[in-house]
């Protein structure tokens, strides 16, 4: 099994939420249902319309396992309203999102490697990225064991957020 990572544009967005509403089947298989809820994100407007900003805001890349989407990450210059940018030039991760058929085959790993790439590509020195903070933390751990260290919390409303970055 090889996974290969290519560029992402607007017409990917269908994948992309094909790739979100397949991560919530398998979260909520688990019983996480605070992360990303219990509602397709492909059946809420709002999620859609913020999934097509950040994919043209920013750069998105796919993960393929034999020509199937696998995986996706978006590269952003920014984070999103909830947390304030950084006070230096940085790349942003957002929407990273694992497919639940190729959950535990390094998908995430390999893109956010990809991610660490980028940004030492363009010059940058700063990688961040945020997550969901409840489930006992096992985002936050899963990003640190990926090299990510924990900066500031944030909230958005009842859901807790973690902010961690990697120097490249």
């Amino acid at each position: 099994m090889e996974i290969t990572i290519r560029k992402g544009g607007a017409d990917d967005v269908p994948a992309i939420l094909a790739l979100l509403d397949s991560a919530v089947v398998w979260l909520n298989g688990r019983g996480i249902t605070a992360q990303w809820g219990t509602e397709p994100w492909s059946a809420r407007p709002k999620a859609v319309s913020l999934v097509e900003e950040i994919v043209a805001e920013g750069s998105p890349w796919i993960a393929e396992i034999d020509g199937v989407p696998a995986g996706t990450l978006t590269l952003t210059p920014r984070p999103g309203v909830h947390v304030p940018p950084a006070d230096e030039p940085e790349l942003y991760v957002r929407i990273l999102a694992t497919d639940g058929r190729f959950h535990g085959r390094g998908v995430g790993a390999a893109l956010l490697a990809h991610a660490v790439e980028e940004t030492r590509g363009q010059g940058v020195s700063l990688l961040r990225v945020d997550c969901f903070a409840g489930s006992e933390g096992r985002l936050i751990a899963y990003y640190e064991r990926q090299g990510f260290t924990r900066t500031e919390t944030f909230a958005v409303g009842d859901w807790p957020g973690q902010v961690l970055a990697q120097r490249v």
